[in-house]
């Protein structure tokens, strides 16, 4: 029992360490770091360094949170801890 906690816990920081990474790149990478090269691109009549920083790392936020949710629902499944 006590690896397949293991193996369950090990699963769960991958997970969150993947959707962390995702996070980190499109909330700071892009919008701070990569402006000038997506400034250079327009998106809905906006440059895309501008969309990045206000309105795309939200939009990834929230999908992030339901990506979260779903996996771990998954996860649990597989490990039989499920609610």
């Amino acid at each position: 029992m006590d690896n397949n906690l293991q193996s369950y816990w090990k699963a769960n920081l991958r997970i969150l360490i993947i959707l962390l990474v995702i996070w980190f790149v499109v909330g700071f990478v892009c919008p701070i770091l990569m402006v000038d090269q997506l400034n250079s691109i327009q998106f809905g009549g906006f440059k895309l360094g501008f969309w990045f920083a206000f309105q795309g790392s939200i939009i990834v936020f929230v999908i992030l949170l339901f990506v979260y949710a779903r996996l771990m629902n998954q996860l649990d499944k597989k490990y039989g801890v499920e609610d």
